[in-house]
């Protein structure tokens, strides 16, 4: 806290008080309003765009005790960046009370994410004669925000609950200084806020009491529903009958990934999966997030697909709790209400034309979804939170960076796409926008880009982008008409990470990841840099191996596996005893070959994320991916934990993993079971990358290892790469709050071009 000109002693004084922050929408100005009562203090609170600001008169030691009371007994929510006192003129205040909000300049304040119901709504909805049962019940410690927000000050005005009139009893509550909706923006009642309704085909059900018991028998009968959540609509169905798990992804055309769960409660989901208590804690946080846990007992087969691992949450909507108190309804399947790779359908009328085609009946409300949002997902390692989804309950709250990063604005990668906006020290992220590979996704993100010009009162100077050329986010940026530099991807990978920590100093950086462009305009990813925010030098790399098809063997790791046993057997690979052999068959592996010498698309590339891809496809874990790092995901999931021993490797300048393909291709001739194989090669890269950065330490005099990059989503690889450098008295930085994938690149992005810009 942060005070100025404030004498010693008791006497009366007026002071002015700015508090900065995550301090709108989060019940902060009633928190405010009672502190001030409690200790005697005159003067008003306001909402301004940049911050909440306080006028407060009464005695220095009643000041002082208020203040403190800011600081400490602030909203759950809340996040408190700064608060600045300074003796202000004395005014002629007789009480306490909030002010009418005021934008005052271009500056903004942190905008809340949205809340999940808190535990006193729902007690008042089973209590409260106005809400028995009213699934729209919020107060000013819960309920929706981001979604909802138009435009700064936060207020019900620049909400879309605009259109909701407050009867009489919620005015009176919103103006009661006593009760927890005092001048909560989107407080409603069943007497004058949204409602639900339930399209069944021709059919339109209105009450709730009719739609919870119709939508809990089209759950118990394997039907398919389309339910609007917060930020967007879901699809559900049982997560216990596999025939309508099957029939959802038949009609998803979603073959092998995943599907997110709702389980009714820490009971229900503790008999599906094992559960610590960090896991738990973050699931029954605010945030309400989607949790990897590792699988106890299965539900339906195709809901995880062969995966050891289960994306949990609980619920965080009161529909949601309503649901579950209907008998025989202990887990659904709660995935994205998109067709294929679009993003998450938000309007009624585009839900029933578009979503009717996979459902057998959409649930809608009337209350508009203003900033699409996903369900965020994370994970633990280290007993530490790793964000790799940050959408809804994380955005768009900012990363306080050391740097002046106004005006600048970041394109973000391809895959899983996020942009980030500048705003003096605040970088902002995007809500996860998603792959752009298609025309509903790129309007997406444009569509979302001009919210936040408009939300955070955003002008820029400067479009940063990735140097791959044929990215749909770099075309964005070069036909923008902003000023235009660009970053390469794993520089951005490390700076992301260096921005998490506040670092601005050379460091280490070790990048893995499956695509990104490379200096020499080769394809990167498996990446050790010395850099700092401004530039970086490439130490060492994988070794190149060629990609046959280019693209394709993204697709088709099994190509990879060719590729890599043709590099290291050359001919001898038609002698082989290997399934990928048989898998290309004589003639394919001679087109194959033949395009590799010719180097006919055959782009070279040093990604870690193909080698991932050729072991899973050489194990016969995966040689054909139905959906973006199917086969790391599925080498993980088969590991012996218990296997310590790993395969030889070369390091240095260039690290070749030849010896370790043949360690591979001999123990699978021995019968050496898969799970002991894949336990050895995740040993194998971790002892690389310790090696490697050891030399570099050696050589460069840095301690400081950042670690960034998809490939560190593996759970196994990050905990054991982590514990490796720990105990070699490295200084070791990886992604918590920031995903460690390309939906992290963009903050990397403003970060280097921010550093450059300040050094020019």
């Amino acid at each position: 806290m942060e005070k100025s000109g404030i004498s010693a002693n008791n006497d009366d004084i007026t002071v002015d008080i700015s508090v900065k922050g995550l301090v709108q929408g989060v019940g902060f100005r009633p928190f405010i309003y009672r502190i001030a009562v409690k200790n005697n203090i005159k003067g008003w609170v306001e909402n301004r765009n940049d911050c909440v600001q306080i006028k407060a008169q009464g005695k220095k030691s009643d000041i002082d005790l208020f203040s403190r009371a800011i600081e400490e007994q602030a909203p759950e929510a809340a996040n408190i960046f700064s608060i600045k006192v300074s003796v202000s003129s004395p005014g002629q205040y007789t009480d306490f009370i909030i002010a009418e909000s005021k934008s005052t300049s271009e500056k903004i304040t942190e905008i809340s994410p949205d809340i999940a119901v808190c535990s006193e709504c729902l007690h008042d909805m089973k209590t409260q004669e106005h809400r028995i049962g009213y699934p729209f019940i919020n107060c000013t410690n819960c309920g929706p925000r981001f979604s909802i927000i138009k435009d700064l000050p936060y207020d019900r005005d620049k909400t879309t609950m605009k259109e909701f009139v407050m009867c009489n009893k919620c005015e009176k509550e919103y103006e009661d200084i006593t009760d927890r909706r005092f001048h909560a923006q989107p407080v409603a009642c069943s007497l004058c806020g949204p409602h639900y309704e339930l399209a069944l085909g021709d059919k339109r059900i209105n009450d709730l009491n009719d739609i919870l018991e119709e939508v809990a028998r089209l759950i118990q009968q394997g039907k398919i529903i389309a339910v609007k959540g917060i930020g967007g609509f879901h699809i559900m169905c049982s997560a216990v009958d596999e025939e309508a798990v099957k029939r959802l992804r038949n009609l998803k055309h979603r073959e092998g990934k995943p599907f997110a769960v709702m389980f009714s409660g820490s009971g229900s989901l503790k008999e599906y999966a094992d559960v610590s208590d960090k896991e738990e804690e973050i699931l029954k946080t605010w945030r309400r997030p989607i949790v990897l846990l590792k699988a106890k007992k299965e539900l339906a087969e195709s809901v995880c697909v062969g995966f050891d691992t289960i994306g949990a949450m609980l619920p965080y909507m009161p529909f949601h709790y309503l649901l579950f108190e209907k008998p025989d309804t202990p887990a659904v399947v709660l995935t994205s209400g998109n067709l294929s790779d679009e993003p998450i359908v938000v309007g009624n009328a585009q839900a029933i034309r578009r979503l009717s085609q996979i459902s057998d009946a959409v649930l809608t409300y009337n209350r508009d979804i203003y900033n699409r949002t996903d369900d965020s997902v994370v994970f633990v390692v280290n007993n530490t939170e790793r964000v790799i989804r940050r959408s809804r309950g994380y955005a768009p709250s900012p990363v306080r960076v050391t740097l002046d990063v106004e005006g600048i604005i970041a394109a973000g990668a391809e895959l899983v796409n996020c942009f980030c906006i500048g705003k003096e020290n605040q970088a902002i992220m995007s809500q996860h926008i998603g792959d752009l590979k298609n025309l509903e996704t790129l309007d997406f993100y444009s569509e979302t880009i001009d919210q936040y010009k408009k939300l955070f009162r955003f002008d820029p100077v400067l479009f940063v982008h990735d140097k791959h050329p044929d990215y749909l986010s770099t075309k964005y940026a070069l036909e923008s008409g902003i000023p235009v530099t660009s970053v390469q991807h794993h520089h951005a990978h490390i700076a992301s990470c260096m921005a998490e920590y506040g670092l601005d100093e050379t460091v280490i950086g070790v990048s893995l990841d499956g695509t990104g462009y490379g200096d020499d305009g080769n394809i990167w990813g498996g990446e050790f840099l010395v850099c700092d925010l401004a530039d970086h030098t490439r130490y060492s790399h994988f070794e190149y191996i060629p990609m046959p098809g280019g693209d394709r063997a993204v697709e088709e790791p099994w190509r990879m596996a060719v590729a890599y046993l043709y590099n290291i057997y050359k001919n001898e690979i038609f002698l082989l005893d290997n399934h990928i052999v048989d898998i290309a068959g004589n003639d394919k592996l001679k087109l194959i070959i033949q395009a590799i010498e010719k180097n006919i698309n055959c782009p070279l590339t040093s990604s870690a994320g193909r080698l991932f891809d050729a072991v899973a496809a050489i194990t016969g874990v995966c040689t054909v991916s139905k959906f973006h790092a199917e086969a790391p995901m599925r080498l993980e999931s088969v590991i012996d934990r218990n296997i310590k021993e790993r395969y030889d490797c070369e390091t240095g300048r260039e690290i070749s993993f030849g010896k370790t393909i043949r360690g591979v291709v001999d123990d699978l001739r021995k019968g050496v079971p898969v799970p002991v194989i894949s336990a050895k090669f995740h040993n194998t890269v971790i002892s690389a990358i310790f090696d490697v950065v050891s030399e570099i330490r050696t050589n460069k005099d840095i301690n400081k290892i950042v670690l960034s990059g998809g490939v560190f989503q593996n759970r196994y690889l990050l905990k054991g790469t982590e514990d490796a450098l720990h105990n070699g008295g490295f200084d070791v930085y990886s992604h918590s709050a920031i995903p460690t994938n390309d939906g992290g690149i963009a903050l990397g992005q403003i970060m280097i071009a921010a550093k450059r810009r300040q050094i020019r």
